[in-house]
């Protein structure tokens, strides 16, 4: 039974994906490490089936602008949340990267990333070509881990509710734990909602827990939360309400509060999401340049099927091209080129293939130059489509790349690669030896080398020297039984070494942290006792955090 409804016969898992998609999807993948850390204990403690913090475009960003170490990162999130099993995004035979890579890569991947903490892969193919996903679900099932396979919802004449519960059958074949139905643009209304996870659990039965993800673009989706709710699914997904809506996701306070008077209930402890939501407000203005300024709801998505990061693309392609004036006429073409590939999900890397032909052919001519991308998606090296393609087209396609059409799962043309890996990274200034590393390069050869070096060279730097000057200005206490003590630095607590109650002398290391990855040491301005620390290990502190109080 639910706390928050006594009445509840059903019980829904809540994941939060505060930690991963909804910075991903409100600003830009930017959040920091030290900006997540305060939250954790809070989300831990939350009562969530899952937190998402990992996967998607987060480990890009990590080692592309934030100079972190993504492994590090995932590492840190277990530490800190022992309680709840945290979850990844997968793009299946693609890792995290941005091509197909040999099936002992996509092994290695799964093993060190369930190693360092992850628990729940959800994993899916931007074409519902599950054979880009029979792989990574069995490396996750030899590891004990939870796999999620996942399928891309979209609209099209082919995508049927009998074709998604065909894909559903296809992947609980797999051994899948759980099924997810992915919905990045925010298109699947209530009664889509109802009729797809009616669909899925007759023909799969209550034994494969259904999960719905869906963003929130189009303003209708947290009643089609309800609706599939209602048709027997057993998960959603929700972001906390500082982070969500517009391009992002529905709120989990909204979500739980709309359970109440139903027959279904939740575990969320709504103090502590509330708690949570004040500390993501106070953070969010250090990444104002990064947040979307769309922020309202956008219907238009209904008629064009085309998701707002794909009609920006559009738009600034045909700009460059001083056509601005031709951005209907693409409108028009891109259900064309959608129905010529054969119905792709417009979801990445589909969405920008796709519009990118439709430019090309509205300023050239309907095919007189094909994208690479688009040749290789007409040929089949990113994998099958739902519905046959244009053979006319696969003909130009062939002889633009001079390569024949596969029909193959498109990994099956690459062979092992992990040894060839390994020697480059050995090869690359900065490598750890480590392979975690090798797997980085893998996924990034062309960022992964600078991020490489620039840990090194900061491993190598000695100390700042101002460091021991960190705690900087007393704070008197009238009355009280000392002086509190800030520091004058951001920073991560690693140790406290000093007993509270214990006297320390001027130049005493009183605390051990970590700031922009090098090692901190604070020390003790003056001779006395230390009455108390108002830290522990793991916080992350703010400039001018209060840290102890000497007596």
């Amino acid at each position: 039974m639910s706390a928050e409804n006594p009445t509840a016969n059903k019980i829904i898992r809540v994941t939060d994906v505060i930690l991963r998609d909804a910075h991903q999807s409100l600003m830009a993948t930017r959040m920091r490490m030290e900006d997540m850390i305060p939250a954790c204990e809070d989300l831990d403690n939350a009562g969530f089936w899952s937190l998402e913090c990992w996967g998607g475009a987060t480990f890009d960003a990590c080692i592309r602008f934030l100079n972190e170490d993504p492994w590090q990162r995932l590492r840190t999130f277990k530490q800190l949340m022992p309680k709840t099993p945290l979850q990844m995004l997968l793009r299946g035979q693609n890792l995290l990267g941005y091509r197909h890579y040999g099936d002992d890569v996509v092994r290695h991947f799964v093993d060190k990333a369930a190693a360092n903490g992850m628990d729940v892969f959800r994993i899916f193919d931007a074409l519902n070509d599950l054979r880009n996903l029979e792989v990574a679900i069995a490396a996750v099932r030899q590891t004990g881990k939870h796999a999620q396979g996942c399928i891309s919802f979209t609209v099209s004449p082919v995508h049927t509710v009998a074709a998604f519960v065909d894909q559903a059958k296809r992947l609980q074949d797999m051994g899948v734990d759980s099924l997810c139905i992915k919905d990045m643009a925010a298109l699947i209304k209530p009664q889509q909602a109802y009729d797809l996870v009616q669909g899925i659990k007759a023909g799969c039965g209550d034994e494969l827990p259904v999960h719905l993800h869906v963003h929130a673009t189009t303003g209708v989706t947290m009643v089609s939360l309800m609706k599939a709710i209602e048709a027997g699914c057993d998960g959603v997904d929700t972001a906390n309400p500082a982070m969500c809506l517009g391009t992002g996701h529905n709120p989990t306070d909204a979500f739980c509060e709309m359970l109440e008077g139903t027959p279904y209930g939740h575990q969320i402890d709504l103090g502590l999401v509330r708690k949570v939501k004040k500390h993501f407000e106070a953070v969010k203005p250090k990444y104002a340049e990064f947040c979307t300024k769309y922020v309202g709801v956008s219907t238009e998505i209904f008629e064009s099927q085309i998701p707002g990061g794909m009609l920006s693309n559009m738009e600034s392609q045909l700009k460059q091209q001083g056509a601005g004036d031709k951005m209907d006429a693409v409108l028009e073409e891109v259900p064309r080129v959608r129905k010529v590939a054969g119905y792709p999900p417009l979801v990445t890397p589909s969405s920008q293939i796709v519009g990118t032909q439709a430019v090309f052919n509205v300023l050239m001519g309907p095919y007189k130059r094909l994208t690479g991308e688009f040749a290789d998606l007409m040929l089949g090296y990113y994998g099958e489509t739902i519905s046959q393609k244009d053979p006319e087209i696969i003909k130009i396609a062939a002889a633009q790349m001079g390569k024949e059409a596969i029909t193959c799962r498109p990994a099956d043309l690459i062979s092992d690669e992990w040894e060839s890996l390994t020697k480059t990274a050995a090869a690359t200034k900065g490598f750890n030896g480590s392979d975690e590393d090798v797997l980085t390069l893998a996924m990034f050869p062309q960022v992964a080398p600078k991020f490489f070096g620039e840990r090194a060279d900061k491993a190598e730097a000695p100390a700042p020297a101002s460091s021991p000057k960190a705690v900087s200005q007393p704070i008197p206490q009238p009355g009280g039984p000392g002086e509190d003590f800030a520091v004058s630095i951001a920073l991560t607590v690693r140790e406290l070494p000093q007993s509270p109650g214990g006297a320390v002398s001027e130049g005493d290391i009183i605390l051990i942290g970590e700031s922009r990855g090098r090692r901190v040491e604070i020390t003790a301005p003056r001779a006395g006792r230390l009455v108390s620390y108002a830290v522990k290990p793991g916080d992350a502190l703010p400039r001018q955090a209060l840290i102890c109080q000497l007596g």
